[in-house]
């Protein structure tokens, strides 16, 4: 999901790891199509794709200029397509093909309950011009599962994808990783630890790496090779962590990554996993929204009351709460992650309606506007242009100025019956909106 509504309260992780696991736990013969045989173009511009959760840089923003503003299902509606099972991941897209992951056989919403020994996960390839699926490939669910996920089901963890291929995270049944044909190229595994609100963070590729964010698999953090899975580095201690990391390139112009856990932001060394600051949140809940930066500062929201957002400069070393926590808020939210632009920071709230902007520089509101028929919203804003796209729960989408006096500019609806957990994906200049059982493709 790039999604991430998982409320936590306290839960058992098992800690555990082993060599990656051989490939046969794919299985490659599953397939709704032969492929194509055709390996999506590598772009020259990253911005050209939507390779990962939240897109290009990890924060929900698009360069496109030309993303429709209204859309319906007899309005802008490029096409729709049924997905072969339920899932909240958020679709992602590189080159001519589109990823996303979904579960079948056990507890998908409109089927029958059916059974654990059932569940599997697919990584489903889709064609971003006609929606129709290219390949689908399985996994079999490693069991014990949990006898039930709250809300979010069997397939949150979003995909990322780069030149080499795509990279899928299934929680306890392991990462995958496979080339744009479909081939599997090698599994490993980061834990068997399972919760009742589901794993949902998504794997993010760098240099040569995939990290992959296990808190409920094993309260860690993994550098996987991206060419065999072996481990490359591993940190300890992520406890009640829901959200993917991000790389942030401090002012002296070094990228480091920063992951938020129960009671603080961490920055690590991405090379080598090192610990090179922490900082105190005051947030006293599990930590589910992935952070934003801007010009070296970080912003983290969650939690659902007391202190409930920070901005924390990077750059430091050891416990930088005192020197380089810049404010904190009561202000928040326990799922969605905001998108910064111009000085501001801009989220709604996951379950009251309301849209927020803050000041960077000082963590003060500049609106709190509650939106009419908002409800509960998961998915996490995506940033175009002048715009911020918020999808809410049921399906409706809110599209407001991104400026800091708050202004409605449309309000959108594609119901269905099942529910919208997924964040919204960037297809050249369409929309990519996922729900329980649909894909939607919208563009003017």
């Amino acid at each position: 999901m790039s999604m991430h509504a998982l409320p936590l309260i306290a839960f058992l992780l098992l800690p555990f790891l082993s060599a990656p696991s051989s490939p046969e736990t794919a299985n490659p013969a599953e397939s709704n199509h032969e492929s194509t045989g055709a390996t999506p173009t590598s772009t020259s511009s990253v911005t050209a794709d939507w390779p990962r959760f939240r897109g290009p840089t990890g924060m929900g923003v698009s360069l496109a200029e030309d993303l429709p503003l209204e859309w319906s299902e007899s309005k802008n509606m490029v096409w729709k397509r049924e997905l072969p099972g339920g899932g909240s991941s958020s679709p992602v897209v590189f080159g001519d093909h589109i990823y996303l992951t979904t579960y079948s056989g056990y507890l998908v919403p409109g089927d029958d309950s059916g059974s654990q020994d059932q569940l599997q996960r697919h990584l489903v390839c889709l064609s971003p011009d006609t929606g129709d699926v290219i390949w689908k490939r399985t996994v079999k669910a490693k069991l014990p599962e949990e006898d039930r996920i709250r809300d979010h089901g069997f397939a949150a963890n979003t995909v990322a994808t780069d030149a080499q291929g795509v990279v899928a995270f299934f929680g306890k049944s392991g990462v995958h990783a496979f080339d744009h044909d479909g081939n599997p190229l090698w599994t490993a595994d980061v834990g068997s630890g399972t919760h009742g609100w589901g794993t949902s963070a998504s794997p993010v590729l760098y240099k040569g790496m995939v990290f992959v964010n296990a808190s409920v698999e094993s309260s860690a953090l993994f550098a996987l090779d991206r060419q065999t899975g072996d481990e490359v580095w591993r940190v300890d201690q992520i406890r009640e962590a829901w959200n993917s990391p991000l790389i942030v390139q401090n002012d002296r112009q070094e990228d480091e990554m920063v992951i938020a856990v129960k009671g603080k932001v961490l920055g690590l060394d991405p090379e080598s996993g090192q610990q090179l600051w922490t900082c105190d949140t005051d947030i006293t809940w599990y930590m589910v929204p992935t952070v934003v930066a801007e010009e070296g500062v970080v912003y983290c929201l969650g939690g659902r009351s007391g202190t409930a957002g920070l901005a924390v400069r990077t750059a430091g070393r050891g416990d930088v709460t005192d020197s380089h926590r810049v404010w904190t808020s009561r202000k928040g939210s326990n799922v969605t992650s905001p998108v910064v632009l111009n000085g501001h920071l801009y989220w709604m709230h996951e379950k009251l309606g309301i849209a927020y902007c803050a000041d960077v520089e000082t963590g003060e509101l500049v609106y709190e506007t509650r939106v009419s028929g908002a409800g509960q919203i998961y998915a996490s804003a995506l940033l175009a242009g002048d715009r911020i796209y918020y999808t809410n729960r049921s399906g409706r989408t809110f599209v407001v100025r991104a400026e800091p006096a708050f202004e409605l500019l449309a309000t959108n609806d594609l119901r269905d019956g099942t529910l919208f957990n997924a964040s919204i994906g960037v297809s050249g200049n369409r929309l990519l909106i996922r729900s329980e059982q649909h894909l939607y493709c919208v563009g003017e």
